[in-house]
Parts: structure tokens; sequence; C-alpha cells
């Protein structure tokens, strides 16, 4: 069965996810989502285009040996189908990380910082270590 269909089929079904796991990339993207997201699909999956940096980054984390073995495109999880779990438990490591997550949980929420989205959700755990966190404001942020 085709990634095409299997995207289809789910968009017939009207589930709630329990738990959507996501991580920031260094650009602020949710899941595959790069800026500037969009925050009003409907579509729960998207196919989408990893752009260079994108891809860049997938190499520098261990997935691939080589920039030309990371896919140009990916399937990813929307904005709002993120948004529409239950629990959201976000991981981030890493310092290079550390502007993307200062910006995303500390500014406004918008487009050009798509895991901005995570403050609107009520349920939503971020896990950060030391690096990732360096850059954040002192105090604890208190969501919407």
């Amino acid at each position: 069965m085709g990634a095409g269909r299997n995207l289809s089929r789910a968009d017939e079904h009207d589930r709630t996810l329990d738990v959507a796991f996501v991580g920031i990339g260094e650009n602020g993207h949710l899941a595959f989502n790069d800026p500037p997201a969009d925050f009003e699909t409907k579509a729960p999956y998207l196919v989408v285009s990893l752009d260079e940096a994108c891809r860049r980054q997938q190499l520098g984390e261990g997935w691939f040996p080589r920039l030309e073995d990371v896919p140009k495109r990916a399937i990813s999880m929307s904005i709002r189908q993120i948004l529409s779990a239950r629990e959201i438990l976000c991981v981030v490591p890493d310092a290079r990380k550390a502007a993307a997550v200062r910006d995303c949980l500390a500014l406004e929420v918008s487009p050009r910082r798509p895991a901005s989205a995570l403050q609107r959700h009520p349920a939503t755990t971020v896990y950060l270590d030391v690096d990732s966190a360096a850059l954040l404001p002192p105090g604890p942020k208190e969501g919407p």
C-alpha cells in the first residue's frame, strides 16, 4: 500500500490521539513542519519537502551517513493533528537547538516558529537538556 493511500485512509477516520511524541528542530520546526508552517490545514498528515538545512540537521544527528542519503521528502503530522492529541511529549536535546527552543517557547505563537504552537496546548511536556535550555529566560513559563 503506497503512502498516498495511507494518508487518504487516515483522513477518513476521526480518531483522537492519546499522545504525540514530537521534537523541535534547529529552525523551530515541529515534527517536519518547517517555517512558515500551515497552522490551519485540516489534513492530519502531510508529505513535506525537506530543505537543505533540515536535511543537514538529520545528517548532523547521525540518522544518515551522507547528505545524499537523507530523503528530500517526508511524511509529517500536521500542526493541527499534533495539537489534537490529549498529551504532547516534546524532547529537545543539544545546544544547537537552544535558540529555537528559546524562540518557540518564550516568544509569541507564530507560523515562523512552528513549535511555538505547543504553547497553545494545555498538556504539553517539554523535556530539555541543560544545553538546549541554555538560552531560556530565567523563571518558569506558565501556559496561556
